[in-house]
């Protein structure tokens, strides 16, 4: 997301901040490696993967504060082939 800040449009900057799901996809899986391969606790885990879904819901709430605040044809963070429907992150399942 850091990379995203201060882009020219809005758009860009959204891009940036769902791009930043697949990290945060990325580390939950890492967290999920450690655990099998016992680096980490369960404890450890679990706190790492409520961590991650946190990041989630505030990743998505700037995505739907970007959409509200610049929405118009050239600002919106719109992904290119659902007509209306904005960027989301999806939460993987557990």
């Amino acid at each position: 997301m850091a990379e995203g800040y201060g882009r020219y449009t809005y758009a860009d900057t959204g891009n940036f901040s769902v791009m930043s799901g697949g990290s945060v996809t990325e580390t939950m899986e890492d967290l999920a490696t450690a655990f099998d391969e016992s680096f980490i606790t369960m404890d450890e885990l679990n706190e790492g993967e409520q961590k991650c879904e946190l990041v989630f819901k505030l990743t998505n709430g700037y995505i739907s504060y970007l959409d509200r605040t610049h929405s118009s044809k050239d600002n919106s963070i719109r992904t290119p082939n659902s007509g209306s429907g904005s960027y989301r992150i999806q939460t993987p399942k557990s």
